[in-house]
């Protein structure tokens, strides 16, 4: 694809051969979040932060294939690094035998993840199967049988990882009984909390809430401390709205988990890889977790996940924990060419360009009276809709209608919590191409809210 200035439509959005295709998913396709009523996309090829539908249409992306596509769609150099390795092997059984591939990424993934210390890496195929990993690492290393979650988490779909997941009602619908030994609490939202504090006028108020819970309520009513394997998180809220705690939470939460011994699980899943202007989102808190879990963005779309943890916490028995094809020969050879080529400017552009998208979005928080919040980090960006700013009563009508007005004009982007847009394009996107997406975003808003 050449060098694209905007987004070209040639036909609606769905054309004729989308809706061709959106008919014979729905015949053959397990239901999973397709909706062709909000995002009725068919995407055929792409390059860059660009891609086509079936129909010809030119579309911007903003959303990153869900903050997987870091390095944008099919960059170059992780592109050859996948064409060297298929020449090489495609598979060599990591679990069995040994390959080089791996090491190096672990080797690698010991350097950029945060924490001075000696650390061991479990490699698998997704998200979710890096926080089973990350679930099962705890056991074994505390031998404790319990944890804590939060509330607006989304940490995956298994059974082990949805046991945590508490981002949408639906997603455990008819499921329960899921894994046993969870304990929710509240996230300190500084917008929504269940104190009602204003986080942003009072964040050691919030933070202070949320750790008496914890500390006061929890363990001091029903889970004995003790008895506390670990406390996952995300350092910033992805599916629950893409939600940034107050500064001190983090180092507020990781005092107490040290004071019982209490392992600390950080999910950058969906903020890892550059997302937020650093290589991981917890390096803004300055903390270090016992164990971290990545995925998405590893790989540059090529399945990957990872699970980094303290040296001390290994299995160290074999077979306790193992897979097929996690450090799949190709997988890790995308990784690699993946945190190369972020490391290589692509942080320092998220960083940049974030303070434009912070600019904007709040010069519409002022304009709009339907944006109820704007939070974020590098290009990490969610806004939330309202129908009173008073009452904070979720609009989730409006955003789904902003969302395809937006893709009508020729930006993608998906939804995150109950009424929230996220913002994640790639993170090699020009300052140019940001402006033209912001201004298609406010189009949409001023469409649909008229």
């Amino acid at each position: 694809m050449a060098k694209i200035k905007k987004p070209r439509i040639v036909t609606p959005i769905p054309g004729p051969k989308a809706r061709k295709v959106i008919e014979r998913h729905n015949k053959y396709m397990a239901t999973t979040t397709n909706d062709p009523k909000h995002a009725p996309l068919v995407i055929d090829s792409g390059e860059g932060v660009w891609f086509k539908d079936v129909d010809g249409n030119t579309i911007l992306d903003f959303s990153s294939g869900i903050a997987v596509l870091n390095t944008g769609i099919r960059h170059p150099e992780v592109e050859k690094a996948i064409r060297e390795q298929l020449r090489k092997i495609w598979h060599a059984a990591g679990t069995d035998f040994y390959n080089l591939p791996q090491v190096e990424l672990a080797e690698e993934l010991d350097k950029i993840t945060p924490g001075k210390f000696e650390k061991k890496t479990f490699l698998s195929n997704s998200g979710t199967e890096s926080v089973e990993a990350a679930i099962k690492v705890a056991k074994w290393a505390t031998q404790r049988k319990w944890f804590i979650g939060f509330i607006g988490a989304f940490h995956g779909r298994t059974l082990g990882s949805m046991s945590f997941t508490a981002s949408k009602p639906h997603h455990r619908s008819r499921m329960f009984p899921v894994m046993t030994g969870v304990e929710h609490v509240p996230y300190p939202n500084p917008y929504r909390n269940p104190w009602h504090i204003d986080g942003y006028e009072q964040p050691d108020e919030l933070v202070n809430r949320a750790i008496e819970y914890i500390d006061e309520y929890v363990f001091n009513h029903y889970v004995p401390a003790d008895e506390v394997a670990a406390i996952l998180l995300e350092a910033v809220q992805g599916e629950g709205g893409y939600v940034v705690p107050p500064k001190n939470f983090l180092r507020e939460l990781k005092k107490l988990a040290d004071q019982h011994d209490i392992k600390l699980i950080d999910d950058e899943i969906q903020m890892g890889m550059g997302r937020t202007g650093k290589m991981f989102a917890i390096e803004h808190f300055g903390v270090a977790p016992d164990i971290l879990c990545t995925a998405k963005a590893l790989g540059s779309g090529i399945p990957i996940g990872a699970t980094v943890f303290r040296k001390e916490l290994d299995f160290g028995i074999s077979g306790v924990h193992s897979n097929t094809y996690g450090g799949n020969s190709i997988a890790c050879a995308a990784a690699l060419a993946t945190i190369k080529v972020i490391k290589g400017g692509m942080v320092q552009n998220a960083a940049k360009l974030g303070r434009l998208f912070k600019e904007r979005l709040e010069e519409m928080q002022d304009k709009y009276k339907t944006i109820g919040d704007v939070r974020g980090l590098g290009l990490a960006w969610g806004v939330e809709f309202v129908k009173d700013r008073k009452t904070k009563e979720y609009a989730k009508e409006p955003r789904e209608k902003i969302l395809l007005e937006a893709l009508k004009n020729g930006l993608a982007l998906l939804g995150c919590g109950t009424s929230s847009i996220r913002l994640i394009p790639a993170l090699n996107i020009t300052e140019e191409e940001a402006k033209i997406g912001l201004d298609i975003f406010e189009k949409a808003i001023v469409t649909e809210t008229k």
